[in-house]
């Protein structure tokens, strides 16, 4: 009998390799980035770590996959509803992003508050100039459309500088860190009180185009918009347009409608708009976090018979 097969499309380091192969010895583990390695596996793959586009052409319902642990936290490029008629488990990386996403939150809210963006524009000219510096970021409102663990992440450093937190998510349910939770329909009365509005919500039915001409006119004008969430979530020439006639003072952007970001597309040339090239989660713990705090526990409970619980995406809500 041909032995159980797990792919991983990623390269990983030995240690984190052997880890996963102790769990499951009798187990044949393909773990390389290059498709070459594992295209002709997908078919007899049990376990699939992280998705490829390769991997969407090739699922059929003759399948032996039962589960998916994604690469990401987003699972929304993902054949959902096809997954689940052929009920294969999933799992997401939701959490191991709270670090380096609130890291880049708060380098675009600072970098766009103390014109730091200017500046490094003004050094490659050799320009002394003030650029008009006068906001400070202290004692400001920040207001959180999605507290998860990039969220609760994002208002403990929010606390460090004295803001005050205002956050939305589903449950409404209060956290630590967060001043006032309302809940996800109660959007447009939080967006008057921001002053820095960050998005970290994941793409689903509900959220995309979230974020349109009404939002930006009810938010202030000094207030600045971050987007670390999805680019769908938000209507892009809206915003574009929000940005251009100072609806809002500026954006800090790391995805976008369409990636990568035209090379035409008005807000490459914004002195208003930082850009990131959907980066904000980069991290040079990134597989060690996937692996050791997702995907190995979660093996653990497979091997044992048990549906894998950390992270396990609900189709019906699309994370």
């Amino acid at each position: 009998m041909e032995n159980r097969k797990m792919i991983i499309t990623h390269d990983i380091e030995a240690n984190l390799l052997a880890e996963i192969q102790e769990l499951v010895p009798q187990w044949n583990i393909i773990a390389q980035r290059n498709p070459d390695a594992w295209l002709a596996h997908l078919n007899s793959a049990e376990i699939i770590v992280g998705w490829k586009k390769e991997i969407s052409e090739a699922l059929n319902s003759d399948s032996p996959l039962r589960w998916v642990q994604s690469w990401s936290a987003g699972v929304n490029s993902m054949p959902l509803k096809k997954m689940e008629e052929m009920n294969v488990i999933l799992t997401s990386a939701n959490g191991v992003h709270a670090y380096p996403i609130s890291e880049t939150i708060f380098a675009l809210m600072l970098a766009l508050t103390r014109n730091i963006h200017m500046y490094v524009k003004n050094q490659l000219n050799r320009k002394w100039h003030h650029s008009g510096l006068k906001l400070e970021l202290h004692g400001k409102t920040i207001g959180i459309i999605g507290v998860g663990a990039i969220g609760l992440e994002t208002a403990k450093i929010a606390k460090a500088f004295g803001m005050e937190v205002i956050g939305i998510r589903h449950s409404g349910n209060p956290e630590k860190n967060v001043d006032e939770m309302y809940l996800p329909k109660q959007l447009d009365e939080v967006l008057p009180r921001c002053d820095y509005v960050v998005v970290t919500l994941p793409l689903t039915s509900e959220t995309s185009g979230l974020f349109g001409k009404e939002q930006f006119a009810l938010m202030k004008t000094t207030s600045i918009f971050i987007n670390i969430g999805r680019g769908a979530i938000v209507k892009e020439n809206e915003l574009i347009s929000a940005l251009s006639n100072g609806e809002i003072a500026g954006a800090g952007l790391d995805v976008f409608e369409k990636e990568p970001l035209n090379e035409d597309n008005p807000l490459w040339d914004m002195d208003n708009v930082i850009i990131t090239p959907h980066t904000a989660g980069s991290t040079e713990h990134y597989a060690k976090r996937v692996l050791q705090d997702i995907f190995i526990p979660n093996l653990k409970a497979y091997c044992d018979g048990k549906v894998p619980s950390i992270n396990l995406v609900d189709y019906k809500k699309g994370y």
